[in-house]
């Protein structure tokens, strides 16, 4: 799958070590303000534990501290084409995936 677009991102220091695309951080935003709540934040988990928060361009990710080694250098995008739409995560640290629900690829 290709992202030309899609692959810019933020570039910060994040305590999570997630990367959050600058379309993503735009779709979450919009789905945030959509809801008319400022005390959303988009949370990504492998398995529960303490949180470790990031900012990107006004969007807060939070990942419990579990996950968070799981999860290092994980980047999220969003999809809006034709033959795909919602968020993607492309996970470097991913072996193999399944239909049980508990791969986190």
């Amino acid at each position: 799958m290709t992202t030309e677009a899609h692959t810019e991102s933020i570039e910060a220091t994040a305590p999570t070590g997630v990367i959050l695309t600058d379309v993503a951080a735009v779709k979450v935003k919009a789905l945030i303000e959509q809801e008319g709540r400022d005390d959303l934040r988009l949370r990504i988990a492998v398995q529960p534990g303490g949180d470790v928060v990031s900012g990107f361009d006004g969007v807060e990710v939070v990942v419990d501290r579990m996950s968070s080694p799981y999860l290092a250098g994980a980047t999220i995008d969003f999809a809006d084409r034709i033959d795909a739409q919602g968020f993607t995560i492309d996970n470097p640290n991913a072996q193999n995936s399944c239909a049980c629900g508990d791969s986190f690829h």
